[in-house]
């Protein structure tokens, strides 16, 4: 994920993986509709899914990431 540093809104997503083009229409949508880091950090991510390493990738563009 990347995002300005000024103001934490989302630049571009980039992700890899099996199933991973499931999570591209939300990719899509949150460039789309302007969302900060904030935003997608604020959102409950079911567990174990993919879209919780959206989450992940949120948080640790905020400095606060849980697995690193």
């Amino acid at each position: 994920m990347v995002a300005r540093e000024d103001n934490h809104l989302i630049l571009g997503i980039q992700a890899v993986g099996s199933g991973i083009a499931e999570l591209a229409a939300a990719f899509a949508a949150l460039i789309e509709m302007g969302a900060r880091l904030e935003d997608v950090a604020g959102i409950v991510h079911a567990h174990p899914t993919q879209g919780e390493a959206l989450h992940e990738a949120a948080l640790a563009g905020l400095g606060h990431a849980l697995h690193i």
